[in-house]
């Protein structure tokens, strides 16, 4: 088996721009220099009566998504979270799912790539900066629940 190395565009991060009606999916890329998922585990150790060494169980996660990057208008993924930001969306307001799209793995068909659709809520970290340079924006994805495994069809824009 050849060992490949993958990189970074090939894991697409999509969000849903019209969470109250129809999904309409809009690629999170230009501005954002960084997104890397922090799984959030939680482990209990327990140490056993006849053993030395404790013992770890995975009880569960809390997986988030920070965004960081520049700030760009006329993007669709980011005039959306732009929005959600001036408004202080808090509550279901501030709730939409997003998409992981795999696309280093082979397609299923043309174009249909093996995703995960993930609830969220964004909750926003920063925005603004520092003189003479251009804006800075900061939110984190918190997953909210537990994914659901199909195919995102990268021409169509769709879910199944």
């Amino acid at each position: 088996m050849t060992e490949t190395k993958i990189k970074r565009s090939k894991f697409a991060l999509f969000i849903n721009t019209t969470p109250a009606s129809t999904a309409t999916y809009k690629l999170i890329g230009s501005g954002f220099t960084s997104a890397m998922i922090n799984y959030n585990p939680e482990v209990t150790k327990e140490g056993y009566i006849h053993q030395d060494g404790k013992s770890s169980i995975v009880e569960s996660y809390a997986p988030e998504i920070p965004l960081e990057g520049k700030f760009i208008t006329g993007n669709d993924a980011q005039d959306y979270i732009e929005t959600l930001r001036r408004a202080r969306a808090t509550g279901s307001a501030a709730e939409t799912d997003v998409l992981l799209v795999y696309e280093w793995v082979t397609p299923v068909s043309t174009d249909q790539y093996p995703a995960e659709k993930q609830p969220v809520a964004i909750a926003f970290d920063k925005f603004g900066g520092e003189g003479a340079t251009f804006m800075d924006t900061g939110c984190t994805l918190h997953f909210n629940g537990d994914p659901t495994q199909g195919l995102f069809d990268l021409s169509a824009s769709t879910f199944a």
